[in-house]
């Protein structure tokens, strides 16, 4: 029991999902339920090593295969169980849905031009806004945090789940999620929630990835991307 006037913490590990079918083949998958690649079982096998000897009580996940898949590596480090929640998925992408990404710009331009530059403002043809995918990550972890307070959490989750999270988290609007980069699979994010705010103690690291078991590392667009947010960046 607390003292008099003691703030309870909780504290938040976010755990980008590992390689998917998805990210290996550069096609949108939303609600797309692929499974992780082989790449991805070692990433899992990492970053559950990662997070044994961290103090966690309590694991939660997307519904989604790629999410369970690297979840049970956790989950069996930890001994565990996992709480599944379809709330923690991923975007629904809706025709988005399959595509091959180097294919939206000239099939979607107007909806590939929000979802690049002005994401506040993006909707997924015949799926969800930007908007609504955020208040439904964040609902969901204020569920979560009212429901295990003054405890260590691990969610794993998505990569946009993640950016989108991390602008309220940042206490931004969804317009300056343009500014957070991708992170890569596997991440860990650690947010602490005290006197009902967020606060962020490690974004998007992979400390426990060398450079074969990155994902990103390892893709001819994440160079080009991270050369134009650097650029960017560094003119604002």
């Amino acid at each position: 029991m607390c003292g008099g006037g003691d703030i309870i913490k909780t504290r938040l590990f976010f755990v980008r999902h590992a390689e998917a079918e998805g990210n290996a083949s550069r096609r949108f998958h939303g609600w797309t339920d692929g499974d992780i690649t082989e790449k991805g079982h070692r990433q899992s096998e990492r970053v559950a090593e990662r997070l044994r000897d961290v103090p966690i009580d309590v694991i939660y996940c997307s519904s989604l295969k790629r999410t369970l898949s690297t979840c049970q590596y956790i989950a069996k480090a930890k001994g565990l169980p996992i709480i599944k929640t379809d709330k923690l998925k991923e975007i629904n992408g809706g025709d988005w849905e399959g595509e091959r990404w180097e294919e939206l710009p000239g099939t979607w331009p107007k909806e590939y031009d929000t979802w690049e530059n002005k994401p506040h403002i993006h909707t997924m043809p015949n799926g969800e806004s930007m908007e609504a995918f955020q208040e439904r990550l964040l609902s969901e972890v204020e569920y979560i945090v009212k429901n295990n307070e003054g405890k260590n959490i691990c969610i794993v989750t998505h990569g946009t789940a993640i950016k989108a999270m991390l602008c309220s988290f940042r206490s931004c609007s969804l317009e300056e999620m343009v500014n957070i980069p991708w992170f890569d699979n596997t991440s860990v994010t650690v947010i602490d929630y005290q006197d009902g705010k967020f606060s962020i103690v490690l974004e998007g690291d992979i400390s426990h990835l060398d450079k074969e078991l990155s994902t990103l590392e390892n893709q001819e667009w994440w160079k080009k991307y991270m050369e134009s947010f650097n650029k960017d960046k560094g003119s604002l």
